[in-house]
């Protein structure tokens, strides 16, 4: 499957920046859901699912039967993940190094950790995108994301 769709800037930035603020401009959704094409299915299916707790994106979905093919394919292609960013929205991995951008009172461990502070090797909380875990002053704490910046 040829998976290209021509977007308009607007369209794009917003899908991007996961926006779902100006709903108005999504109600071309209506008839680009439909196209003949697979991979402009898939797309506007996806977005209006973003949407399903309106009534609007509703009947939109409602009006048209979609092969289970491209309901699977909207659902795995577009799965927004929640990932791990630092302070300036740099994505965050297991082992990276990360510099304190403040001063940091580490509750429980009775020291402050200083600006500056270079944690090494860090370790993603799985069930919290904005915490993960790294060693400073040989103990292991949990460090707010967007008290870090990848280093």
């Amino acid at each position: 499957m040829n998976n290209i769709v021509a977007l308009c800037d607007y369209c794009y930035n917003s899908i991007e920046n996961n926006d779902k603020n100006d709903t108005s401009h999504w109600q071309c959704l209506a008839a680009s859901i439909w196209s003949e094409q697979t991979p402009v299915q898939v797309l506007t299916y996806r977005l209006l699912h973003l949407y399903k707790d309106q009534e609007w994106a509703n009947d939109i979905i409602n009006s048209v039967e979609l092969s289970d093919s491209v309901i699977d394919d909207a659902i795995r292609m577009y799965e927004i993940k929640e990932v791990h960013k630092d302070c300036n929205g740099i994505v965050l991995e297991n082992g990276d190094n990360v510099v304190l951008t403040q001063v940091l009172n580490v509750k429980g461990a009775n020291f402050m950790a200083p600006k500056g502070t270079i944690v090494k090797k860090i370790k993603l909380v799985p069930d919290n995108t904005n915490q993960i875990e790294g060693k400073v002053n040989d103990q292991t704490i949990i460090i707010l994301t967007q008290f870090v910046k990848k280093g």
